[in-house]
């Protein structure tokens, strides 16, 4: 089957080489490396309020302008890196939402010193099961999530952003029923 007339979720625009290679090869696969995972955190509280084709594309800007996310480069931004950052136009330039990058990257390491690792951290919420579901926005599980790194400290963290976010990095699995990466738990299980 040609790449192209594969069916994919409706959100992936067809047109968007990086959005493609994003649903095909990252969105939903499990993730368990804790940078990528601070990446996507990252990259997902920068969505809230826009889409994330906006986001994707400027992927690889927001790579370099903040230091491959490396969490502890991140966590000791100082003012002079959140105005250099301000005036960075390949980024979303949001003061609100740098200084969160910066405040989120501190209560990472504080919950990597806790649990070991983030991904020990995230993963414990669904005793490292995957859960599958479509057509959703928000779920109890997002809620929990969402309270308990709000309680922490984090910003833009709501229950939405963080469904996205577990949706991006395979806790919740929902590829769209018409998608060609669509299963459930019991296609996996056999």
């Amino acid at each position: 089957m040609n790449k192209n007339t594969k069916k994919r979720c409706r959100w992936a625009n067809p047109n968007n080489t990086l959005y493609i290679q994003y649903h095909d090869h990252e969105w939903g696969v499990p993730t368990y490396d804790d940078q990528m995972l601070f990446e996507l955190l990252i990259l997902e509280s920068f969505q809230a309020g826009l889409s994330w084709e906006c986001i994707l594309n400027k992927r690889a800007a927001f790579r370099e302008a903040f230091d491959q996310f490396v969490v502890e480069k991140v966590s000791c931004y100082d003012e002079r890196k959140v105005e250099e950052l301000l005036g960075n136009a390949k980024i979303i330039r949001n003061r609100l939402k740098i200084k969160a990058a910066i405040q989120n990257a501190n209560i990472f390491k504080l919950i990597q010193q806790e649990y070991g690792t983030f991904s020990h951290y995230i993963w414990h919420f669904t005793n490292g099961e995957v859960v599958y579901e479509i057509d959703q926005t928000r779920s109890s599980l997002s809620d929990i999530v969402s309270s308990d790194l709000k309680q922490r400290g984090m910003k833009f963290v709501g229950t939405t952003i963080i469904y996205s976010y577990l949706q991006a990095i395979g806790i919740i699995y929902s590829h769209e029923k018409d998608c060609f990466l669509y299963r459930t738990g019991e296609e996996t299980s056999r």
